[in-house]
């Protein structure tokens, strides 16, 4: 199945607006919730519960100048077994963020079920004075059901760019049949990857160290080695990440929620509205 969904954000009286550009199944909104800080927030439904094998799905998200989004999903993100003779399931995300926009993206782990073949490609624009906030979880499997790195293969590609530079450019691809995970130059003893990225164009380098720092000590304060370890840096420019391995998927949305606050007040002076189903 190939199918799209397109996302525009505009600024409009003080508030943030959704237009839907494109809408097909399995893809499904069903409105824009308004914050008290002006922000839009929502929520992505994928109806058929999954990614099947040989689906292509596209996601879009534009948001305009000074527009303010929060988009989350209603749940993990899974990819169902591969078929025979079929290709394998593809996700293709291209985000843009126009300038003084903001853009938060909060999705659920994305979970590959046992003989899953998946690739993920996210493509994100940023213009000057541009913030984004993103965090991303990878799960290896469905592990009630004793599938942990079961799956045939998963590539997760990112590209990050400024307009004048590239900010992260990043190709992993995971096949635990052939090259294990839980080799000690992958995995290790961990089951869970996660990452966050915080980013605003054109902050000076000083306040970024300053950031890294900050994330830092958190980072310390969660980490617990051989259950969960954590660490960050600033990037060359325009931003801060963090990554994560853990061997249980039970703390990291609440440590992420963390890193996520503490890098929004400090870029945006404001305080991080967590989504409904946070609170």
């Amino acid at each position: 199945m190939n199918a799209r969904l397109a996302l525009r954000f505009e600024a409009a009286g003080g508030r943030t607006r959704l237009r839907v550009d494109a809408q097909e199944p399995p893809w499904k909104v069903i409105r824009a919730f308004p914050q008290a800080n002006g922000s839009a927030m929502l929520h992505l439904h994928n109806v058929s519960g999954g990614v099947l094998a040989g689906d292509r799905l596209w996601l879009d998200i534009a948001v305009g100048p000074g527009a303010m989004a929060q988009v989350t999903s209603t749940g993990a993100t899974r990819i169902y077994r591969h078929r025979t003779e079929a290709p394998d399931s593809e996700q293709h995300i291209a985000i843009s963020v126009a300038e003084n926009g903001l853009l938060e993206y909060l999705p659920d782990a994305l979970i590959p079920f046992a003989g899953a073949r998946h690739q993920q490609r996210t493509s994100v624009s940023l213009a000057d004075h541009a913030t984004f906030f993103w965090w991303e979880v990878i799960a290896p499997g469905r592990q009630a059901m004793d599938e942990v790195f079961r799956f045939e293969s998963l590539r997760v590609e990112t590209q990050v760019r400024s307009n004048t530079r590239p900010l992260i450019l990043e190709n992993v691809r995971l096949q635990p049949f052939i090259d294990s995970a839980q080799s000690i130059a992958r995995m290790g003893p961990y089951t869970h990857s996660a990452s966050f990225y915080a980013f605003q164009v054109g902050r000076p380098a000083a306040d970024l160290r300053e950031l890294e720092s900050r994330l830092s000590e958190t980072a310390r304060e969660a980490s617990s080695p051989g259950v969960t370890i954590w660490g960050a840096s600033a990037l060359a420019s325009d931003g801060v990440i963090v990554r994560g391995l853990s061997a249980t998927a039970r703390d990291l949305p609440a440590t992420l929620a963390r890193f996520w606050k503490t890098a929004r007040l400090f870029l945006t002076g404001e305080e991080a509205v967590p989504p409904r189903k946070m609170k």
